[in-house]
């Protein structure tokens, strides 16, 4: 009995996110029925509109002050840069030697790209107040991750994937400038004056961010399709790419947790570093790799993110409820956070 009461509990972490499977719906419905031709021609463009109407949205509700006010905390937020832009890049290339008995190039290709992307911001601050951690530390270093990614990004995929082969192409450089800053610092500048009316539509900003990514999605696996993309996709390459997700996952959070204990920092600090810098935005990350890679690439080059973007739900929704059912100790009660979080599930 004592077994069976458990299940639900297990059960409730394991579940998968809906979003994933409109997704894989998605992905399922381009593969059957992919755009060509003239009809391919307008969901490119279309996609173009989606992609800058995304970063707009986004910098209208990531907040500059925020991040810069958060800079105060300033050895934590240094952490989760560095995982976000340093442990996760060196891992990625590392796995390098995997290519290609595991991973093929195109795969490959797209977990170096999953290792250079910012970190999620609502998801991150969700789990943080799960776990009861430093959430105001959350808000900002998440946002901080998106602001800084917003440039930081490209020049490491660039550097990483800039290769005869066509990882990414020198003319990426002006639509990376023309789809996805221009828009980005424009929804900065239009904050002050919209950006109330924006974030207080949640729903519909969903709906928006939601739509525009599965219209990405399709377009992409559309021309992927087309080009032959799962002639070069296996189900043993698929499980393997599964496992090399779980192993990156399992090292960043075991390397997060203990810079942030072996750096002294208190439970609720730690709980922030080792939340937000194991996670990687969905939402940032399939607009990006339709800029960044050559359209008959960019199916298998987001399909690591996919994946791995279920799998930090999972992993994390878990540790959040282990780190929260641990007592806290007298002496630190005074250093837990008081903010909480109402949690919305979401992909990022």
């Amino acid at each position: 009995m004592a077994n069976a009461s458990r299940l639900p509990a297990v059960l409730s972490w394991v579940r998968v996110d809906p979003y994933i499977l409109a997704l894989l719906a998605t992905v399922a419905v381009a593969s059957l029925l992919p755009a060509s031709g003239v009809a391919a021609v307008g969901f490119g463009h279309a996609s173009t509109i989606a992609i800058g109407l995304l970063f707009f949205l986004y910098g209208v509700r990531l907040s500059t002050r925020q991040a810069v006010d958060g800079l105060r905390h300033w050895r934590l937020h240094s952490v989760v840069v560095a995982s976000t832009y340093a442990l996760f890049p060196l891992l990625g290339l590392a796995a390098r030697v995997l290519v290609p008995a595991v991973l093929t190039p195109e795969l490959y290709a797209g977990l170096l790209f999953l290792c250079c992307l910012p970190s999620t911001v609502q998801s991150s601050i969700a789990f943080t107040s799960i776990a009861r951690g430093n959430v105001a530390a959350a808000i900002c270093s998440a946002s901080l991750s998106n602001l800084v990614g917003i440039m930081l990004t490209p020049l490491l995929v660039a550097s990483f994937l800039l290769t005869s082969q066509g990882g990414v192409s020198l003319g990426s450089v002006d639509r990376i400038l023309l789809r996805l800053l221009v828009p980005f610092v424009a929804g900065q500048l239009a904050r002050r004056w919209i950006g109330g009316v924006v974030t207080g539509n949640k729903k519909i900003l969903g709906l928006v961010d939601k739509g525009s990514i599965l219209l990405v999605v399709y377009s992409a696996f559309s021309q992927g399709v087309v080009a032959g993309i799962w002639n070069r996709l296996t189900p043993v390459s698929l499980l393997a790419l599964l496992a090399v997700n779980v192993v990156l996952l399992a090292i960043v959070l075991v390397t997060t947790t203990v810079a942030a204990r072996a750096l002294g920092f208190s439970r609720a600090d730690e709980i922030c570093i080792v939340l937000c810098g194991s996670k990687k935005s969905l939402a940032s990350g399939v607009p990006m790799a339709t800029v960044l890679f050559p359209a008959q690439t960019v199916g298998l080059v987001v399909l690591p993110l996919m994946l791995f973007h279920q799998i930090q739900l999972m992993v994390c929704a878990w540790l959040a409820r282990r780190y929260a059912a641990r007592p806290v100790k007298p002496e630190h009660a005074d250093r837990e956070p008081r903010i909480s979080v109402t949690v919305s599930q979401r992909s990022e």
